[in-house]
């Protein structure tokens, strides 16, 4: 029996309700595995953990998150919950920062027509990997001391040789395996830093001759989701770019609550819905859990085993099947399905 330890970080506002719903999923499409089993171990964290202890993210959080195969991750930070500076605590930005988890899959994909605003777009024509370079970019000085009672703030874009290189490497990675082309997202007709990252990404590309390629300014990029979404396949950028473009790109296939994600490093993975805290949602049961639902299934993936792959194509497929129905829509949808609903018609589904 192959047995997985899965940190679970219910977080703040809607995340342990969601989180909960992709829990539910887990154990049910455990019972149709063989061989394989998923523990799941509880760590708090986030701004309910601040305002307990001091500290949204404890030493023995990460600790304990480094003991474990896989990371399931709802959503941390509330908005009255606040450093001294004003900015609001983002724990999990830095996870990925001290687990090295440079590597943001953002998959974007339509599963029925009625849930995009787009016209004339049908299910499975939206299907694109949004690859964000997690580490560095406009985010590396985030941290940085800054001297009090000046009359000017800045922030530094930093782009590694070393970072985008792997960054690249995993967008083409990516795209073999599927339809076999990366578009960059960049500004390097302005910025120095972004006509560094082509660079790198030109170099990366020559050692994959079977991937087609395309570079798109961030501006244009923007109404290219909106205008011809169908064309893009992979697509890499940096760090504050992804972040932007990942937000658009949910719009256009439902909402946050359509968009699963995984943080990837080397040795690592976290899996959360993209969406945030919604605490104006929390507790109602309304949330929409196909996100982390869908998060579940890419934690599975990652895991590597072939029973653990099947349950992720278990997941994926149920998904499928309960949002080809129209009426299948919970209320960021338009529709009246309750968190618990959606989650009993995912689990009703699996095969």
């Amino acid at each position: 029996m192959k047995g997985y330890r899965i940190a679970v970080l219910g977080g703040d506002g809607i995340g342990p309700e969601v989180v909960g719903a992709g829990l539910e999923v887990l154990r049910a499409t455990e019972s149709k595995l063989e061989g394989v089993r998923y523990e799941p171990h509880e760590i708090p964290v986030g701004a309910a953990e601040y305002l307990r202890g001091g500290d949204p993210l404890p030493p023995e959080a990460l600790e304990g998150m480094k003991g474990c195969d896989a990371i399931l991750l709802g959503a941390m930070g509330l908005p009255e919950v606040r450093w001294p500076s004003g900015v609001e605590m983002t724990p999990q930005i830095d996870i990925r920062e001290k687990l090295d988890l440079y590597c943001g899959v953002r998959p974007i994909r339509l599963y029925h027509g009625s849930h995009t605003p787009l016209k004339n777009v049908s299910a499975g024509e939206i299907d694109f990997v949004i690859v964000r370079e997690n580490c560095e970019g406009l985010f590396s000085a985030r941290l940085e001391p800054r001297p009090p009672g000046r009359d000017f703030e800045t922030d530094t874009m930093t782009i590694t040789h070393r970072g985008a290189q792997r960054i690249c490497r995993a967008a083409f990675e990516l795209a073999l395996k599927r339809r076999r082309h990366v578009t960059l997202v960049d500004k390097a007709n302005v910025l120095p830093s972004m006509a560094f990252f082509r660079r790198v990404f030109d170099e990366v590309a020559r050692e994959f001759p079977a991937v087609a390629t395309e570079r798109v300014y961030v501006d244009a990029m923007a109404l290219f989701l909106v205008q011809r979404p169908q064309s893009f396949d992979v697509i890499v950028t940096e760090n504050m770019f992804g972040d932007i473009l990942s937000d658009l790109a949910a719009g256009i296939v439902g909402g946050m609550g359509m968009a699963p994600s995984a943080d990837l490093g080397d040795r690592h993975g976290v899996f959360q819905p993209s969406h945030g805290t919604a605490p104006t949602l929390a507790g109602k049961g309304v949330a929409n859990p196909a996100a982390t639902i869908l998060s579940v299934a890419m934690m599975l993936d990652w895991l590597g085993d072939p029973e653990s792959k099947r349950g992720a194509r278990m997941i994926e497929s149920a998904v499928q099947s309960v949002f080809a129905d129209p009426a299948h829509r919970t209320q960021d949808l338009g529709g009246r399905l309750r968190t618990a609903e959606l989650t009993q018609l995912v689990i009703s589904s699996l095969g």
